[in-house]
């Protein structure tokens, strides 16, 4: 349909019976990060023994991983039989999207699990997701930047009134940093909604501590309140400073609950955010060579990689491996990491939606890369592999499709077992 609304999947939850009232959630929105902030959630509230549901999208290497409950994938069987369930449901309902359709079957599986505590992140925007049924227990908005603004809006204001769409009447809310502008939206609409709202960096501040290849340590406090917080020492197997601002908008988001009357001591959180998996995410895949997979696809978290790259290997030259979709902003991504790169070669994922290589190789030249051509992902990485000098690394970025499709070259390469997914 041409327009996003609430209202199909809505109707299609009543056919239902309303399965997403079945249990208290947390709805998490934003440009970046959201993915990971969920996976910290439901690991710190399965590590309390919590029955967990996660919902996220899009996918690495099969669809299944959009629904876990207790962090295991819904099985292929289950799938089958729900799609067949809603099949009729959904004729009933004309204009449902596929989003729609997945949000509806999802919710309803984690009712039929006894779920006890849902995480759900937003698919597109927030106002008018599908997701937005949800009345959480409180609200999350990571980092926003500009993306999909065909149809979110041009600027950042305009986005930040889409992902603050999720705020609900008096439900608490937790912001990650924020440029100026979009902070404004968001202390806006969580006044005219009396929504209490928690800003990481105001509220909440972190010491970045030591790093690695495996993690690394920060440092939480919340700021001016010495009572029983979450604020203290954490470390997790996710790289990149930018994972920090997710990290402690995770905490933040877990206070509430506690505050809330959820049960959840310091060492169970602690546990649960070093224990949690994210893979295609500044994803080390092997140190000899040195090669790097992350799902970067927009400038802004193009730049943040790079950022990272930086910091957690210093003067280190890559061979990047490119491929994006044909929809996004590949001058700005290539303007971010060039600086970074001695070889680059672009490439297509299988997805519908991938850039042509040719086209990829047009635009590094009007920014001034010259790029090697490769038909597939496999093919690019044999060549990256060919051209990379002793001390340089291998960097693949530009689409989640791409990562998945490297994740799952690599392992072959190596012999290890392949990532489950739907072939």
């Amino acid at each position: 349909p041409e327009t996003l609304d609430l209202t199909r999947v809505e109707r299609l939850l009543d056919r239902l019976g309303n399965p997403h009232r079945a249990y208290p959630s947390i709805h998490i929105a934003g440009t970046k990060g959201k993915g990971s902030t969920a996976a910290m959630v439901e690991s710190a509230l399965r590590a309390g023994g919590y029955r967990t549901g996660l919902y996220t999208s899009p996918h690495l290497h099969t669809f299944r991983e959009r629904i876990r409950v207790g962090g295991g994938l819904i099985s292929r069987e289950e799938v089958v039989a729900l799609v067949e369930e809603l099949r009729s449901l959904i004729a009933q309902v004309p204009g449902t999207t596929t989003f729609e359709a997945i949000t509806a079957m999802a919710f309803a599986y984690f009712a039929r699990q006894g779920v006890e505590m849902l995480v759900a992140e937003v698919g597109l925007g927030g106002r008018l997701d599908a997701t937005n049924v949800l009345k959480p227990e409180v609200s999350v908005i990571t980092s926003l930047s500009l993306d999909h603004t065909y149809l979110l809006g041009e600027t950042l204001p305009e986005i930040a009134r889409e992902k603050a769409g999720i705020i609900k009447s008096e439900v608490p809310v937790v912001s990650a940093p924020q440029r100026p502008e979009a902070i404004h939206v968001i202390e806006e609409v969580s006044r005219k909604r009396r929504a209490p709202l928690v800003e990481v960096g105001r509220d909440w501040t972190w010491d970045p501590g030591p790093f690695d290849l495996k993690g690394q340590a920060f440092v939480a406090r919340r700021v001016g309140d010495g009572g029983d917080v979450l604020a203290g020492d954490y470390w997790i197997p996710l790289l990149g400073r930018h994972q920090l601002e997710n990290g402690v908008a995770a905490l933040a988001a877990l206070q509430v609950l506690r505050e809330g009357g959820v049960e959840l001591p310091r060492p169970v959180v602690k546990e649960g955010l070093r224990r949690v998996e994210w893979p295609g995410r500044m994803e080390v895949l092997g140190r000899t060579p040195l090669a790097v997979a992350d799902c970067a696809h927009n400038p802004y978290s193009a730049q943040v990689l790079r950022t990272a790259l930086e910091e957690w290997f210093p003067g280190t030259r890559w061979v990047l491996v490119f491929g994006a979709s044909a929809d996004k902003d590949i001058a700005g991504m290539l303007r971010a990491l060039l600086p970074i790169t001695d070889y680059l070669i672009v490439t297509r994922s299988e997805h519908p939606r991938a850039a042509a290589p040719i086209e990829l190789a047009d635009v590094a030249a009007s920014v001034g890369g010259g790029a090697e051509v490769a038909v597939n992902v496999r093919r690019a990485l044999q060549r990256a592999l060919a051209t990379m000098d002793p001390g340089s690394g291998l960097l693949f970025t530009g689409s989640v499709f791409l990562v998945a499709e490297v994740r799952e070259a690599w392992a072959e390469r190596n012999g290890n077992p392949l990532p489950e997914n739907d072939r």
